[in-house]
């Protein structure tokens, strides 16, 4: 890989090359996420993992994405882009061999927190990439750039739904990982980065950490110290420690509370990526059931959404000239929030036309908003957009996926208990483990291995109560993009009084 260069240095065939190499990092991630996905219920069985286990195998793809993006966030301008992008491809590697090898738990928690890595590492370089190339129409190459996700998920899905029907080996399947990484290690390989907008501009490091200020940083401080500290079992008292320390040194260092706005739109990430990104995490599980009522392997929902996206997302030129990125995220919310809550409660065909409204609702969220912090925060340079994506991944990580486990669980309990009192059975007493622990306090969950014991009666009356379960989390999910939809809502009335929303222009600083 070579060193930056002025963008305008840079042909048009070099340009397209790179924005290329960093789409289908995009593509790669989605590949790991879809096969994990689609791998899950088989790992359960294998490894014998609780529904909040699961979650956190889940919720490891995220948080480790959120260090690694930060810290490369804060040095890349020095270092630039080239060392970045080999660590993300070495940590790929890694992981693949990992998990192909795994035995347990803890090594398919390792494999996913190394792909994680990765991940952050490479986005830490695609998102600054794209808008540096693309300073006019940030809005528009983001959310393109983005639709690598969905299509990853469409392709990764469509070849695990052969592969699974075909019963090729997990290990396998999981190998097939590795041919987005290739590809995009070869495409990156001998192009030119464009200069970062913010360095071009000569916005000084300082500044740069001046936009993000106190506020931000107590958003990504906090929610990095909470994730390290669950896992490895550390006090709240001395994680609170932790934090004002670390806050307080960068508080003494930089002298600012940064811009209240970024503040805002920090913390509406996290509900708005576990809608998303928490939901796509379970949702081949969660639809299962109404699926095989249809004859379809239930990836297909993830499936079917990931293409509508993919569409929607290419020709997202078409939507932004129409409308203010504000206007796009309310009404995506709306849109999400109905679709969320009809995937709850719909059988048989309609569960399709729900996930065409999911689909349609997420479409344009993440891209839009990390347009939305590059326009307003030109300044914060890669640290502010690449910690917009972080707080989003991490806020799955700590909070989305695995509380989305934690309410199935609880579900499930509460309806083999509801079933023993009106059956008069004790299934809640015999197939239930002793209480665990997760960060949302003390739960049980479905012992597999008793239950693989059991006869074809039991195990249809937890197949029921399962069902259900699920049908529930989703009902509760659908709540998030409800009250995003009044936040954007109030965000537009703000904007409007100001004069309307304007992209924020640095360029005449240089």
């Amino acid at each position: 890989m070579a060193e930056q260069k002025d963008i305008e240095t840079i042909s048009v065939g070099a340009r397209n090359k790179l924005f290329w190499g960093c789409f289908i990092v995009l593509v790669a991630s989605a590949f790991g996420f879809v096969f994990r996905s689609f791998l899950m219920a088989d790992w359960a069985v294998k490894f014998d993992l609780s529904k909040t286990q699961q979650g956190e195998i889940f919720g490891v793809s995220f948080w480790p994405f959120a260090l690694s993006i930060v810290f490369f966030s804060l040095i890349i301008d020095s270092i630039g882009y080239k060392k970045s992008m080999i660590f993300a491809f070495i940590c790929h590697v890694l992981s693949v061999g990992i998990t192909i090898f795994a035995n347990g738990y803890w090594m398919l928690y390792l494999g996913t927190f190394l792909f994680a890595l990765g991940n952050g590492a490479a986005e830490a370089v695609v998102n600054p990439v794209v808008a540096s190339l693309y300073p006019k129409d940030k809005t528009k190459w983001l959310n393109i750039l983005h639709a690598g996700w969905p299509m990853g998920i469409a392709i990764a899905g469509l070849l695990g739904i052969g592969l699974i029907s075909i019963q090729t080996d997990w290990k396998i399947i999981v190998c097939f990982i590795l041919l987005p990484v290739i590809v995009y290690g070869l495409l990156i390989a001998n192009v030119h980065f464009p200069v970062n907008e913010r360095v071009k501009a000569g916005v000084k490091y300082i500044d740069m950490l001046k936009e993000v200020g106190v506020l931000g940083a107590l958003v990504i401080i906090s929610l990095c110290v909470f994730e390290i500290g669950n896992l490895f079992s550390i006090g709240l008292t001395l994680k609170i420690i932790l934090i004002v320390l670390s806050v307080g040194v960068f508080a003494y260092y930089v002298r600012s509370w940064g811009k209240g706005l970024f503040f805002l739109l920090l913390l509406a990430m996290v509900p708005l990526a576990t809608m998303e990104l928490g939901t796509d995490s379970w949702i081949t599980d969660l639809m299962t059931p109404e699926m095989k009522k249809l004859g379809f392997q239930g990836g297909w929902v993830l499936v079917f959404s990931a293409i509508i996206m993919t569409v929607l997302r290419m020709y997202s030129g078409a939507v932004t000239k129409i409308f203010s990125p504000l206007v796009i995220l309310t009404f995506s919310c709306l849109i999400a929030a109905v679709g969320l809550q009809l995937l709850s409660v719909t059988t048989g065909a309609y569960v399709l036309l729900a996930s065409l409204l999911y689909a349609l609702g997420k479409t344009y969220l993440w891209g839009t908003m990390l347009g939305v912090v590059s326009e307003q925060f030109p300044g914060g340079g890669a640290l502010a957009l690449n910690i917009t994506s972080a707080v989003g991944q991490l806020g799955v990580g700590i909070i989305g996926a695995v509380f989305l486990g934690f309410i199935q669980d609880g579900n499930i309990d509460q309806g083999l208990r509801a079933y023993d009192q009106t059956n008069n059975t004790h299934y809640q007493g015999e197939l239930m483990t002793l209480d665990k622990k997760s960060i949302f306090g003390e739960y049980q969950s479905i012992d597999h291995v008793r239950l693989a014991g059991e006869d074809d009666q039991v195990k249809g009356v937890v197949q029921q109560v399962e069902n259900e379960a699920k049908k529930s989390a989703l009902s509760t999910v659908s709540l998030l993009p409800a009250g995003l939809f009044v936040f954007y809502l109030i965000l537009l009335i703000y904007f409007k009084r100001k004069g309307g929303y304007k992209p924020v222009d640095i360029s005449t600083n240089s």
